[in-house]
């Protein structure tokens, strides 16, 4: 299978690339940059000199399609949804890694991205990329999840799908390394505001939110809302997730893990800790593991779950590829069965 990365000097796209260089059945056919197509590669990013020989191109579609099998956009929100359209128009395969075609209901997109969405039609098109629980495996147009929202969907699955817990106690905390926020610049980026230091941002207003609230309500229809927080921490990469939420029913630690070790025993990249232990950052870091850990508290009748996640790998490309996978019939491992890098 030959596939085109458009966007590929992004944090996202070189981690495409990273992903897709071992796959034993997928050829990287082309890549594409808007803003870097008249250098090349190793003159933008050194540590791949002599290891990716292709040229960087502008992003023609008809040129793409004449010679991929399917493009995979790692192009910000605002910017996939107008390069997308030539190859939906086209019905040609295509996996999206920004927020444009996630949203499904009238005027969201415009109330958290601030901006005009993509035509409504083709959002309802796309198959919301969450890979444990994808709805159309075979669905050619993939809206790929954000990282906050793979590891908050993840953590809540199980208890929403089988009724365990309160829907008006959810409370999420969710903490993210400094790559999630991409290449731009800003001051809240600098090296000297971020070293040392811990920031809340977003409160009650991150892009991710509706996204999550709506494949919540896929598990639990009478959900309404969440309290959702998020933070930047001085950490290249990860996100490092508490959720907690009040159950209807007491249960034991070990209840608790063998729920979720029973909703995942067929998911290769979900990884639940063993009752006691909680996972850390550096445990997924370079992979596309999601881990869990679980504790019951009851003399507050709460449950904390801590999740980890890779924000570029699990919850960016690491994730794509594995929808990838799943859309062409591969493994779902194929490409990304490698070990986390540790320390």
């Amino acid at each position: 299978m030959k596939v085109s990365i458009v966007g590929v000097t992004g944090y996202s796209g070189l981690e495409l690339l990273r992903y897709l260089k071992q796959h034993p059945f997928v050829e990287v056919a082309s890549i594409h940059s808007h803003s870097m197509n008249k250098k090349s590669l190793e003159d933008v990013n050194p540590h791949l000199k002599q290891l990716v020989s292709l040229p960087l191109e502008t992003i023609n579609p008809e040129k793409i399609m004449e010679t991929s099998d399917l493009v995979l956009l790692a192009t910000p929100s605002g910017i996939s949804k107008e390069l997308a359209l030539p190859f939906i128009a086209a019905n040609f395969p295509v996996i999206d890694l920004s927020g444009d075609f996630r949203l499904k209901e009238v005027g969201e997109y415009e109330t958290w991205y601030g901006s005009s969405p993509a035509p409504l039609n083709v959002i309802q098109n796309f198959d919301y990329g969450l890979a444990e629980y994808r709805e159309n495996r075979q669905s050619k147009w993939i809206a790929n999840p954000g990282c906050y929202a793979t590891a908050t969907e993840l953590s809540l699955a199980p208890l929403l799908i089988d009724n365990k817990i309160d829907l008006d106690s959810i409370v999420i905390d969710a903490k993210s390394g400094i790559s999630g926020a991409g290449k731009g610049l800003s001051q809240m980026t600098h090296f000297s505001e971020t070293h040392d230091n811990m920031t809340l941002y977003k409160m009650n207003s991150h892009q991710h939110i509706p996204e999550i609230v709506q494949q919540l309500k896929k598990w639990a229809p009478e959900l309404s809302a969440i309290q959702f927080s998020t933070s930047l921490i001085p950490v290249t990469r990860g996100i490092f997730l508490t959720a907690y939420a009040k159950l209807k029913q007491p249960i034991s630690d070990e209840e608790l893990v063998q729920l979720y070790q029973a909703h995942f025993e067929k998911s290769p990249f979900i990884r639940i800790q063993e009752v006691g232990q909680y996972p850390v950052l550096k445990q997924v870091i370079g992979s596309n593991y999601c881990d869990i850990g679980l504790a019951y508290n009851p003399k507050t009748n709460m449950i904390t779950i801590v999740t980890v996640i890779d924000n570029l790998g699990k919850g960016a490309a690491g994730q794509a590829i594995q929808n990838l996978n799943i859309f062409a019939g591969f493994d779902e491992r194929c490409g990304l069965d490698q070990l986390p890098i540790y320390p």
